[in-house]
C-alpha cells in the first residue's frame, strides 16, 4: 500500500506512489533527514540506511544539512576570512570569479562530487585556459574544499585528480653575468642597483621596492626583507608581509655590491630610516607597470641580447642559479629565496655544465696531490 512506513531498528524506508522507496533516519540532534534521491528498491533504501548507521557507529557521519550551502557562498567566504596578503587575496577572488563560480554555478557542497570535478576541470582545458591557470584554480577548489571537510560539511574532499594541481611551467631563461651588468647599465642611473640587486640577492620585486634605509647595513654587509610592497589591481601600493613566515630573512649582500649600495644609498635615498630604497624621479614608490615603461624594458632587453619575453623576475631566478652553481645547500637556497618548501630550491639543484667542470677540476687536483703524497 502506498505511503505505508516500513519500520526497521534504524530509519524508516517508505513505498512512495511512484513505487520507488524512500529512506530517512533521526540524526544526533533529532532532526529527521531524508536520502538524497530515491531508490528502486527496498533492499536498496535499506542498504543505504545501513552505510549511515555504520557511519555513525564509526563516528564518521557526517550532517548533509551543513553541506546544503552554495559553493559560491561557502567559498567567497573562505577567501574573506583567510589569513591573506592583500594581493593574495585579490587573486582569489579573481580565480574564483572567473574560473570556479561560473561552471559551478548553483551547485551546494553536497553536489560536488569528484565526477564534477574532473568534468569542470576538462572544460577549463576544452576552453582555452592555460595548464597553469587551470591548476591554480584547481588548488584554489580543494583548499576551499579541505576547509569544508575540516568543518564536517562534506565526507571527502572530491578534488582527487592525480596531477592536476601540477603546473609545468616553460623553463625560465638565465642571463649570464656580463649580460646581468649591461642591462644594469643600461638602466637610468637610479634604476642600476636595482636590476643587480635583483639579480645577486634573491629578493624578489615587492621585496626590493619595500626596502628602506634602515633595512640595509653595509657594516655586516646585508640585508632585511621585513615586509613586500603590493601593487593592488587598483594601482594603489599597499605595504605588507612576506608572503611567508620564510620570506622575513636577512641576506648577505655578495661583496660585489657594497659599493653599489652604498654610492645609491648617497645619490638616490632620503635621510631617515623609514626612506625607500628604490623610487621615481618624483619620489614616488615604483609601480611595476609604470617602471616597464619608463625604462623601456622590452626593447633593452632586445638591445642587450637577453631573449624575447625576459622577465625582471628572471633576474632572481638568474641569481638563484648562480647560488645553486656556487654551491649553495637546498636549505641555504630556501633561505635566500624566502621559501618554506624544498620544492622551488630543488629546482636550481640540476648540476650545470660550469659546476661540474669545477667540481672535476677539484677531483682531479685531490688525485694528483694523493698521487704526489704516494711518490
Amino acid at each position: 500500500m502506498a505511503n505505508k512506513d516500513n519500520h526497521r531498528h534504524f530509519g524508516h524506508v517508505r513505498k512512495l506512489p511512484s513505487n520507488r522507496y524512500q529512506a530517512s533516519y533521526l540524526g544526533p540532534d533529532g532532526t529527521r533527514r531524508y536520502a538524497p534521491e530515491t531508490f528502486v528498491t527496498k533492499t536498496d533504501a535499506n542498504a543505504w540506511l545501513s552505510t549511515v548507521e555504520a557511519d555513525l557507529l564509526r563516528g564518521e557521519w557526517v550532517d548533509p544539512l551543513l553541506g546544503k550551502v552554495k559553493l559560491e557562498e561557502f567559498g567567497t567566504r573562505w577567501i574573506k576570512e583567510r589569513s591573506l596578503g592583500v594581493r593574495t587575496r585579490e587573486e582569489y577572488n579573481r580565480i574564483f570569479r572567473l574560473h570556479v563560480v561560473p561552471l559551478l554555478d548553483g551547485k551546494t557542497l553536497n553536489d560536488i562530487s569528484t565526477e564534477t570535478v574532473r568534468s569542470w576541470r576538462q572544460h577549463l582545458l576544452d576552453n582555452g585556459r592555460s595548464a597553469t591557470t587551470t591548476a591554480k584554480a584547481y588548488r584554489l577548489l580543494r583548499a576551499i574544499l579541505n576547509t569544508a571537510l575540516d568543518d564536517n560539511r562534506i565526507k571527502r574532499n572530491p578534488c582527487r585528480i592525480k596531477g592536476a594541481d601540477q603546473e609545468k611551467a616553460p623553463e625560465r631563461p638565465v642571463a649570464s653575468v656580463p649580460q646581468v651588468f649591461t642591462l644594469a647599465e643600461s638602466m637610468p642611473p637610479r634604476f642600476r642597483l636595482l636590476v643587480l640587486a635583483a639579480a645577486f640577492t634573491g629578493l624578489r620585486w615587492g621585496e626590493l621596492i619595500g626596502l628602506r634605509r634602515g633595512d640595509v647595513d653595509l657594516d655586516a654587509p646585508t640585508v632585511k626583507v621585513p615586509r613586500r610592497l603590493a601593487q593592488l589591481n587598483s594601482g594603489k601600493l599597499v605595504a605588507g608581509p612576506p608572503k611567508s613566515e620564510a620570506g622575513y630573512r636577512t641576506v648577505a649582500l655578495p661583496d660585489i655590491l657594497v659599493d653599489d649600495f652604498r654610492r645609491h644609498l648617497m645619490a638616490f635615498v632620503g635621510a631617515g630610516p623609514e626612506a625607500l630604497m628604490f623610487v621615481g624621479p618624483k619620489g614616488a614608490g615604483l609601480k611595476r607597470g609604470n617602471w616597464h615603461r619608463s625604462v623601456k624594458w622590452i626593447k633593452t632587453v632586445k638591445v642587450v641580447g637577453l631573449p624575447e619575453g625576459f622577465h625582471f623576475h628572471d633576474l632572481r631566478h638568474t641569481g638563484n642559479t648562480l647560488a645553486a652553481a656556487s654551491g649553495a645547500s637546498t636549505r641555504e637556497l630556501m633561505h635566500r629565496m624566502g621559501h618554506g618548501s624544498m620544492r622551488a630550491a630543488l629546482i636550481y639543484q640540476h648540476a650545470t655544465s660550469e659546476r661540474d667542470r669545477e667540481i672535476a677540476a677539484k677531483l682531479s687536483r685531490r688525485v694528483k696531490a694523493a698521487r704526489k703524497r704516494r711518490t
